[in-house]
């Protein structure tokens, strides 16, 4: 994730109070909220805080719905679960890979987009070496594809899991840039 995408979403926690809530002070009323702004169009914004398993791919499917984007289980399998993700910024697909055979209990979850282009692999190593969280690949098909990968806990938060869809949202935008125009993207990477 370049310099520029990182600077991107820390705007975007600002916008939203999309950090972590500081305590209340011991023998004094909680503090009440902050308002925050309106999220950017497409993007996720603020989400209901709290407590989060984001090993159930249920979570994910929540707070997509919190956000006005339609998500929903595409397919289940014996030990993996895929999400289809559709909003107005983006559609992606995220595949939780070691669930229980209830299909929760997940592991991680692999975060892949298709962009639109055909970078060479001399620039797909440029892009990965250039990128601290977003990989890009081109598939059997010659299709572009960016990946972020998540590890999953029981004991997790809302604003985390908010925190890990607005980076994943930067890979998507960094990588569709790239693979429109490598030689340009690259010129200016880091």
């Amino acid at each position: 994730m370049s310099l520029r995408t990182l600077l991107l979403i820390a705007a975007v926690f600002a916008a939203t109070g999309a950090t972590a809530a500081p305590k209340p002070a011991p023998h004094k009323a909680p503090a009440k909220p902050a308002a925050t702004a309106a999220p950017a169009a497409g993007h996720v914004g603020a989400i209901a805080g709290g407590p989060a398993d984001t090993r159930d791919p249920a979570t994910l499917i929540a707070v997509f719905d919190a956000a006005g984007a339609t998500a929903q289980t595409a397919h289940k399998e014996a030990d993996s679960v895929l999400v289809a993700v559709s909003s107005r910024f983006a559609s992606f697909s995220v595949q939780y890979a070691g669930c229980d055979p209830a299909g929760k209990g997940c592991k991680a979850a692999l975060l892949d987009s298709q962009a639109v282009g055909t970078p060479t692999l001399a620039q797909l190593n440029s892009f990965n070496q250039a990128s601290a969280m977003c990989r890009g690949y081109v598939d059997r098909n010659g299709k572009a594809h960016v990946l972020m990968s998540l590890l999953l806990f029981g004991d997790d938060t809302r604003e985390h899991l908010v925190t890990q869809l607005a980076a994943w949202q930067g890979c998507i935008a960094d990588f569709s840039a790239f693979a429109k125009d490598p030689v340009a993207y690259l010129a200016s990477a880091p």
